[in-house]
């Protein structure tokens, strides 16, 4: 009879998905946060694959579930203190929503700094060991990154310096505002679903923007100028991004799934992201040329000459700032100029 109720229970177990040995692999849940739309590119063509892939590593056991639009509440500028508290997993935001919290990064967003997608991608991730660890103690860094640059976008032409005098443009950062504020120009630092209406109504001359979001603003359309650089950094500048987790939610992994993970983040994920904003900036680029109207124009060598001695005011006033924190502003600056120039080659 005793051996009968064992064979009953060993059947009932084995039915309800329990079992006598050692206990089922875990199994995780990873909620993305981002402020992002759904359409957007970066979901699309960033966030969506890498989510797919941690699955597919991790044989299933690691589910991610991506939410933009903000869809699990608060605005994007509390995306940091998410991601920092875990009220979310994982979160894609800009650093910049949220000034004063994580700033040396900004140096990359300095004018003539940045050079290409891939050299300060790869950049980005030796900057972060080398002086975002504080600021980033709270989280397990995914991946730091940039996007392909910022050019100006505009209803009037621009091919002098003295063209960007009482220009006023829409700016993605501070730091793009500095650059137009040096220049002579007054920037607006708005939300860009606000930019479309006001080029409308001529609140706006254009924006200093990139080729990648442009065909969402419907800036083909709305402007005639795209004005970039002469020489080997043609941007104005560039935006950079964070793809953060949770510190304890990391820690709370089996080791093995840590590497599943691992796999996925930092120089292992920086070529994928290279490859992705570089193609998504070129499909942008192709919409705004699209149109016969529009005009691509490059400053030449001697007004790109005059550029640079406009906006050198625009780096002693981050290093000031840094300063004023207690870190080394100059030595920020150089570090970050020395290893996009390092991964140029």
């Amino acid at each position: 009879m005793k051996r009968l109720v064992l064979v009953a229970l060993a059947i009932a177990a084995l039915a309800s998905g329990l079992t006598f040995g050692p206990t089922r692999a875990q199994e995780v849940t990873l909620r993305v946060h981002t402020f992002m739309p759904p359409v957007a590119n970066p979901v699309k063509h960033f966030l969506l694959p890498w989510a797919e892939k941690v699955g597919k590593d991790s044989n299933g056991r690691i589910k991610v579930q991506v939410f933009t639009a903000m869809q699990l509440g608060g605005t994007a500028t509390q995306l940091l203190q998410q991601g920092r508290d875990g009220v979310v997993d994982i979160i894609w935001t800009l650093p910049g929503f949220t000034p004063g919290v994580i700033v040396k990064d900004e140096a990359f967003e300095l004018p003539f700094v940045h050079r290409n997608t891939r050299s300060t991608v790869l950049a980005l991730q030796d900057f972060v060991e080398q002086h975002l660890q504080k600021e980033l103690a709270p989280y397990h860094v995914l991946l730091v990154h940039a996007q392909a640059g910022t050019l100006f976008m505009t209803k009037t032409p621009i091919n002098r310096v003295e063209d960007f005098k009482g220009l006023k443009l829409r700016t993605p950062s501070r730091t793009n505002a500095w650059i137009l504020e040096a220049l002579g120009g007054t920037p607006l630092q708005v939300a860009l679903p606000e930019l479309a209406p006001m080029l409308s109504k001529g609140t706006v001359s254009g924006s200093l923007l990139t080729y990648e979001i442009a065909p969402a603003v419907k800036m083909q359309d709305l402007v005639d100028y795209f004005t970039t650089l002469d020489g080997p950094q043609p941007r104005m500048s560039t935006t950079v991004f964070m793809f953060l987790m949770n510190k304890q939610k990391y820690n709370s992994l089996p080791a093995d799934l840590k590497k599943v993970i691992d796999d996925n983040s930092g120089h292992n994920l920086a070529p994928f992201a290279i490859k992705v904003w570089d193609m998504i900036d070129a499909d942008g680029e192709g919409v705004m040329r699209s149109k016969p109207k529009n005009k691509f124009v490059t400053l030449s060598a001697e007004e790109t000459g005059k550029y640079r001695k406009l906006v050198l005011p625009v780096f002693d006033r981050f290093k000031d700032e840094l300063n004023k924190m207690g870190a080394d502003g100059a030595k920020v600056i150089s570090d970050a100029q020395s290893l996009v120039e390092k991964y140029s080659k």
